[in-house]
Order: structure tokens, then sequence, then C-alpha cells
């Protein structure tokens, strides 16, 4: 049995040399103190003070030394680790320090600046006028009806008595969607809201009582009062006993919760596939309430100084469109009308053009107030 090797010599085993122990430990501190942000630190750390690192393999090569050489090289070895764990910790907290100050600059608010430098944003007035027109329907009992702004020419038309040669049905009124292969579709963007009525007697149990809000499209030039994109508020009862009486009441009504109380109101003869008899809606100006007419001297621009406003049309809701949607003419009645949602806010807050309205100008919104 061999002896120990008590001749051997640690300074033969090269990463226990002073000098490499040295250069090891300068090295280590040199990277440590050039490490700009503790991301850097890390990958310093784990190169010079890491399990892997020449100090760390240095240190594994004195359990080959014999013991009266372990002392010598582990206080070398131990001395250099703890140096440069020491440097890691004090530039740790170093960076530290330098990134809390600049978080602090960087991130800092100013209290006293103004906080509404960014305007709030205002719905369009058209939806808050729908909104208040339906308001005043669905107080008096109603419910609220809708329907697709891309419909079928059945419910478009031939459910509301259109004849298949009725003006209405060209190009000159309608926009027609193309079929897939270039041909007629069947299909329709609405050009009113009255389709609704068809689907809500179709949907609904009887009686029935709906109001429909909503976009309609015909071919028009977009001028100061027209545009090929525009709202109805279409409106519908179907009941047992209805009659056109019924009709003027519920106009009444909504005339004075929108313009005002002790306005009057007056039906003019008119014609609609869908109704007989039918009548155009006409209000006392809301303005001048017929003060103006004659009057050269005092005009009214609200109505021209014609003392009267038309605002919609409406009739008793013809058999034919009843039998369409399969209710009994002979048990039940009803009557519809069709109010302009830009008409009324035309009228309601001196709107002179349809431009205003659709092109998205935040000094028009914002008169109207931020309304949520």
């Amino acid at each position: 049995m061999s002896a120990p090797n008590n001749s051997f010599d640690p300074v033969e085993v090269t990463p226990l040399h002073p000098d490499e122990v040295a250069r090891m430990r300068e090295e280590a501190l040199a990277a440590i103190a050039a490490a700009q942000d503790l991301a850097e630190l890390k990958e310093v750390r784990l190169a010079h003070a890491g399990d892997r690192s020449p100090l760390a393999l240095a240190n594994r090569e004195i359990g080959a030394l014999p013991p009266a050489a372990k002392a010598e090289a582990g206080k070398r070895v131990g001395g250099a680790r703890r140096d440069v764990g020491q440097a890691v910790k004090e530039r740790q907290a170093a960076l530290e320090a330098e990134r809390d100050e600049r978080v602090l600059v960087e991130e800092r608010v100013d209290v006293t600046l103004p906080w509404d430098r960014t305007p709030r944003g205002a719905r369009h007035p058209l939806t808050t006028v729908a909104e208040r027109m339906a308001d005043v329907f669905v107080g008096m009992g109603f419910e609220i009806a809708e329907g697709p702004e891309v419909e079928a020419e059945w419910f478009n038309f031939d459910a509301l008595n259109f004849q298949p040669d009725h003006p209405a049905r060209t190009m000159q009124d309608t926009f027609f969607v193309e079929g897939p292969d270039g041909g007629d579709s069947g299909v329709v963007m609405r050009t009113h809201t009255s389709p609704v009525q068809v689907r809500a007697l179709l949907s609904r149990e009887l009686p029935v009582y709906v109001v429909a809000p909503g976009k309609t499209f015909r071919t028009d030039e977009l001028d100061a009062t027209h545009s090929p994109v525009f709202h109805q508020l279409e409106g519908l009862v179907v009941d047992k006993g209805i009659t056109m009486a019924h009709l003027r009441g519920a106009i009444d009504a909504f005339v004075g919760s929108m313009f005002g109380e002790g306005l009057r109101t007056r039906f003019r003869a008119s014609y609609f596939p869908f109704t007989e008899p039918s009548a155009e809606v006409d209000m006392e100006c809301f303005v001048c309430r017929g003060a103006s007419v004659g009057d050269p001297d005092n005009p009214c621009r609200t109505c021209s100084s014609e003392g009267w406003i038309e605002i919609g049309g409406c009739g008793v809701v013809n058999p034919r469109v009843l039998v369409a949607a399969g209710v009994d003419p002979e048990v039940y009645s009803g009557w519809a009308f069709g109010l302009g949602i830009e008409r009324t806010l035309m009228f309601a807050h001196g709107v002179r053009d349809m431009h205003d309205m659709v092109e998205g100008d935040i000094r028009f919104t914002s008169a109207f107030g931020s309304e949520n």
C-alpha cells in the first residue's frame, strides 16, 4: 500500500496558482464594476460567481490536494470568492438605487397639470334623439322592435303591398344587393323601417305595440336636406278596435313630449301602399306657433312662415299587409307611422345642413353635450 503524496506541490496546479487566482479575482471585479444594469450584472454574476465560474472550478481542485496543502489553497481561493461575492452585492445595491431614481424621474406624474386636456367624447345627437323619441312611445307602453338593414324584397316591398311595377323598386330609389352570380339576389338595403312591421306581426303574439328606430338607405344624393343613409322611427299598433283616433292621440302625445305642450297637429290626405287611409302629419311650428303666417315683418326660418312643419307619414294598416303577416283583418285593425329622425333633429335644434350630421366634425357633436 502506497503512502500519501506529501511532496505534492499545489503551486503546480495551475488554477490554484496565486497569480492565476489573483487574475481570476481581478477579472471578476472588473466585469462587475463594468455592469451597466441589473440584467448585465446577472450575467456577470453567473459567469464569475456561479457554479461554473473559474473560481468555483478552482475551488473544486482543492479536494485533490494533500491535507497539508488544502488550508493555504482554500484560504487563497475562498478569499477571492468572498471579494467577488461582496462586489456583486455592492454593485447590485448601486444599480438598484440608480434604477429607483430613474423610475422616479421617468414615471413621475405632475399632479399640477390639467387633468382634462383630452376632452370627453360625445354621443352623436342622432343617437340621443332617436332614443328620446323611442322613450316617448315606450312610456305609452310600446316595445322596441328591430329588423335587419339588409332585407329581403318580400319584407321590404311585397308584404307591404308594393306592386311589382311600383317606382320604389327601381334603381332610382333602391340599393339592390347583387347575387353571387351577378344577378338578382332578391335582397335590398331596406328603403324604410316598415319591414319591421311585418317581422313584428310574424314573430309576436297579438296585440302588437312596437316602435322600431333604425337606419335606412335610398339612392339620394347628399345635399343640405337629403342623404343616401338616414334614420326613421317606425311605429305599429295592431289590436282589436283600433281606429285613426288612437293614432291621432299618440301623435299628439309625441309632439307634446318632443317639442312642447299645446302644439296642434293636422293630418293631410296622402298615399302609402301599406296604409289605407294614409296621411301626412304636420305639427304647428313650435317657434312662431303660426304667428309668422302673413307677417312679412316677422318671418320664421323654422317653418318658412307657413305655420306648419311636416314630421312624417301615417295611416291605418292596409288589410293586405295584415293578411301577408297572417293576421285576420276582420278581427284586428291597426295603424302605423314613420317619423324622420334627422328631420326631428333639424327642427328641434335648428340644424340647417345634413352634411353636419354625417361629416363627423367634433365641433358639431360636442355642441349637444357629452351625454353617456
